[in-house]
């Protein structure tokens, strides 16, 4: 069978593409050729990849407004997976110190997660877990 599809981008409309930039590359490790200037940035990691697009711009290309969440988005997660628990709370610490907000602290679930929730610049939720101890 021909696949049809293959997910492989993730796309944020951001208030400033420049401090999304800094904080996806120091907190994570994405890689870009941003010029700074271009509206359009694309950021990579391994086989991850995410676009950022100003909402203003995104805005008049389509010529509609849009509605924003105000504060965090609770409408989507960017999850990471790290190798361990001890991972979990050294990647939360690295993502306090380069900007994020602090949504629930590492957690370990009922379940056999350890688990913390962040939020970009932008408010977007991020998950960063490990099921490995």
């Amino acid at each position: 069978m021909t696949r049809r599809f293959k997910f492989n981008t993730v796309g944020l409309f951001t208030r400033d593409n420049r401090t999304t930039v800094d904080f996806y590359t120091k907190t994570f490790g994405f890689t870009t050729d941003w010029d700074g200037i271009q509206p359009n940035v694309e950021m990579v990691l391994d086989d991850m990849r995410i676009i950022l697009f100003p909402r203003e711009a995104f805005e008049r290309m389509v010529s509609q407004t849009f509605q924003y969440p105000d504060g965090l988005n609770g409408t989507m997660e960017l999850a990471f997976d790290v190798p361990t628990f001890a991972d979990v709370d050294k990647e939360y610490r690295n993502a306090l110190d380069n900007g994020a907000h602090s949504v629930l602290p590492p957690t370990t679930e009922p379940w056999g997660q350890r688990t913390c929730y962040i939020a970009d610049p932008d408010g977007n939720l991020i998950e960063i877990g490990s099921f490995t101890e």
